[in-house]
């Protein structure tokens, strides 16, 4: 069975950093587009980032320069490194995962993804 679990979230001062971690099992991520979603009240679940085997990234403009999507094949993790955070950044993040081929502009949609995690809440103070 498909599993992904998250870990690393906590709470951060403005300016700080955070890198979550993915632990996947049932399945080869390095066979998958992988992505990171998070969730808030206000902007309901939005895509962060998106990676594939070959390294292909994408990011959301609001986060682009800042978070790094990552994979590491030999454990079987994705992760995603936050750099100077804001309050805006808060939210509950998700892992998912996909067996389908996604176009470009799909990538950090989630109707894409049939697999997902439980979440992990990052909370950023000013």
């Amino acid at each position: 069975q498909v599993h992904l679990v998250e870990s690393g979230g906590g709470s951060m001062q403005s300016g700080g950093s955070l890198r979550l971690s993915c632990v996947v099992s049932g399945f080869r991520a390095s066979d998958y587009f992988m992505a990171w979603f998070r969730h808030t009240p206000g902007n309901g679940r939005e895509g962060v980032a998106s990676i594939r085997a070959d390294g292909t990234r994408n990011y959301a403009d609001t986060v682009k320069g800042r978070f790094t999507i990552s994979q590491d094949k030999a454990k079987n993790t994705l992760a995603l490194q936050m750099n100077s955070l804001t309050p805006e950044d808060t939210a509950t993040y998700y892992c998912a995962a996909t067996a389908r081929y996604l176009a470009g502009w799909s990538r950090l949609l989630q109707g894409g993804y049939e697999h997902w995690g439980q979440g992990t809440q990052v909370s950023v103070f000013p």
